[in-house]
């Protein structure tokens, strides 16, 4: 026995680091790929700068008495930043990255001004962008579950009558053709001349973005038993509340989670909108529009990571409660 129980420990223990070795092959394999397009992009996005701020970087060493091509600052009026930067390439390049207020702020820049304005200052001052995401993400969380709820419900009525399938179906396609650069200006008046103001007007547009992704995709799922099961059930004399509840539901959770993740991107889109025509103080739009106001492209660039980490995070959390109610729904391994 007290042979034997060493043999079982060293077979596990081999066991255990097979299994982690597979798992770092089976890593890297997935993290190479990754590393390889990021390496790409951010090398573009680098080359990208010079062209792009050519003109600030020729002009800021001509004021400092550094010799340009073409001398004339009327002769250079007219090239583009593409011949700017092939004719004083050392100079292009030079200046390229340490602007002010670059026409294309270089990765470097975005990621030092994306942790000064998250892990030095404080998440309750008004220059955080935590506080920002904060505003943000209250308004697209309210117009995201207004618009889940009502997408739901509709995809309901859109399965069980008819009529609702001929009639609302149609106007919620023809509601998403409208742009909502356009309509979000209409919504804000309307609702504040019946005085409602601050989070709600935002929100009404985040539903109204959210909420067609979660009706398109909950009516194919809802629809996606086939008829063997339908009629099975029907045989074993079910109702139709215990078809939709033990069939019809289950079997619309991938469909339905996979439409959250699509109406929640859009409704983040629909509250930095909703932000914009306001002349809101806080939030990611109003962050936006700020830094449009002044120049101040490197606080714009940082503002819209921000904006898509908030959505990588949130969507990341929808994925995860996905995966523990499937796998307690036994759909998922």
């Amino acid at each position: 026995m007290s042979n034997t129980a060493p043999l079982a420990a060293q077979g596990a223990g081999v066991g255990r680091s097979g299994r982690v070795a597979l798992w770092a092959r089976g890593f890297s394999r997935g993290l190479a790929p990754v590393l390889t397009v990021v390496a790409a992009i951010l090398a573009l996005w680098y080359l990208a700068c010079i062209p792009m701020n050519a003109p600030q970087s020729v002009l800021t060493a001509s004021r400092a008495d550094i010799a340009v091509d073409p001398e004339s600052p009327s002769d250079r009026r007219g090239m583009s930043g593409t011949a700017l930067a092939l004719r004083n390439p050392g100079v292009a390049l030079s200046y390229a990255y340490v602007q002010d207020r670059p026409k294309l702020p270089a990765p470097h820049q975005v990621s030092v001004e994306l942790w000064n304005s998250t892990a030095v200052l404080a998440p309750t001052s008004p220059r955080s962008l935590i506080y920002h995401a904060w505003v943000t993400l209250s308004a697209t969380a309210l117009g995201f579950a207004i618009g889940t709820g009502l997408g739901i419900l509709l995809a309901v009525g859109i399965v069980h009558s008819r009529v609702m399938d001929m009639s609302v179906m149609p106007w919620a396609i023809i509601s998403q053709t409208i742009p909502i650069i356009a309509i979000a200006p209409m919504i804000i008046v309307v609702l504040y001349s019946v005085g409602i103001q601050g989070l709600i007007p935002k929100a009404v547009i985040s539903a109204y973005l959210s909420f067609f992704p979660v009706i398109v995709g909950m009516v194919k799922g809802l629809r996606s038993p086939d008829s063997m099961q339908l009629d099975l059930l029907r045989t074993y004399g079910a109702k139709k509340s215990e078809m939709f509840w033990k069939l019809r539901l289950p079997s619309s959770m991938p469909y339905l989670f996979a439409s959250l993740k699509i109406g929640f991107a859009a409704s983040l889109v629909g509250a930095i909108v909703g932000e914009l025509p306001t002349g809101a103080s806080a939030g990611l739009g109003a962050r936006l529009l700020a830094g449009s106001y002044y120049g101040q492209t490197i606080q714009i660039w940082s503002a819209l990571f921000a904006a898509a980490i908030l959505a990588a995070l949130s969507v990341g959390l929808i994925g995860a409660l996905e995966r523990v109610l499937l796998r307690r729904m036994g759909m998922q391994q």
